[in-house]
């Protein structure tokens, strides 16, 4: 579980994308998939999709929102959690 003060996490993604499994795979090898990052589908969920365009303007995947700022590119993406959470 996060400390109150953690920043939350969520990740949005499509099943065919492979820059996101490149990502997803990441998470997985270094135990980053326990529920600290929260993985939304944007094929399944309307309105994950549609808040991802909302809030970082477009609808690229994938997208980590860092406490609801996007940041996109799975090179970037790996490269903060790397630094950032273990």
């Amino acid at each position: 579980m996060p400390a109150p003060d953690s920043p939350s996490y969520r990740l949005f993604v499509m099943p065919g994308c492979p820059y996101c499994q490149k990502v997803l795979a990441y998470l997985a090898r270094v135990g980053l998939d326990d529920g600290r990052v929260a993985v939304e589908d944007i094929t399944s969920d309307p309105a994950a999709r549609d808040e991802l365009v909302r809030v970082g303007g477009k609808g690229q995947v994938p997208c980590l929102f860092v406490d609801g700022e996007p940041m996109y590119e799975s090179d970037d993406i790996i490269a903060y959690f790397g630094a950032n959470l273990r």
